[in-house]
């Protein structure tokens, strides 16, 4: 069976990248990285890519005068590489409506919250801020707004007494590692549609099981 070919788009240091990576060293795990590409010469995922002997390639949107010219590009690129799926890695760029357009429910985003709540980039500190006591991550296809779209799988991480926006951050970043290859493998795996907005997963199984914290005596 062929394997569904990722383009990863990243801005920095890749650790969601390395996730993907060390999945897809797997022989038995359903895709395969084709590219990654990168606004920034200087993003530290492109050193992990290059040593999984993944091709690179950098485009940085400062050489471009609006948002759609250097979407097109990227768009061009990950053609000629032949990517099937993208997968937004630390991606700190929003992407233009043309671009999504072009990718119907074909772009992945890990976002560090239960989404809805909690958009942007401080989303630890609106986490800690509000007082919630369950955070977490989102793997969601993408739209042309901000950290939305239909939510393929999230997992929920503690909020623990003293935690400060590293602390949490650091305990969400271990529950992406894991989310983010597992929610690319159920597409991969041809067992995930998207009908009115919502993503179903076939056979996906679920608990039952309540999280609670602070922990039930």
């Amino acid at each position: 069976m062929s394997k569904l070919k990722l383009g990863v788009l990243i801005s920095g240091r890749g650790s969601n990248l390395q996730a993907l990576i060390d999945a897809c060293a797997n022989a038995s795990y359903p895709a395969e990285i084709v590219t990654v590409i990168s606004n920034r010469a200087d993003a530290k995922g492109l050193t992990r890519a290059r040593a999984a002997n993944i091709a690179t390639q950098v485009i940085e949107h400062t050489a471009y005068g609006d948002r759609e010219s250097f979407d097109r590009d990227v768009d061009a690129a990950l053609q000629a590489a032949g990517a099937q799926l993208i997968c937004l890695a630390g991606f700190m760029r929003l992407l233009s409506a043309w671009f999504v357009d072009q990718w119907p429910d074909r772009i992945v985003n890990i976002h560090p919250s239960l989404l809805p709540a909690f958009k942007g980039t401080d989303s630890h500190a609106q986490a800690l801020a509000a007082g919630v006591k369950l955070s977490g991550c989102s793997v969601h296809f993408v739209r042309s707004e901000m950290d939305a779209g239909p939510i393929v799988m999230q997992a929920a991480v503690p909020v623990l007494p003293g935690d400060n926006e590293d602390s949490l951050a650091a305990r969400v970043l271990t529950a992406e590692h894991q989310c983010y290859p597992r929610a690319v493998r159920l597409i991969a795996e041809n067992r995930v549609t998207v009908e009115d907005g919502r993503v179903v997963i076939a056979d996906a199984g679920a608990t039952a099981e309540p999280l609670f914290n602070p922990p039930l005596d």
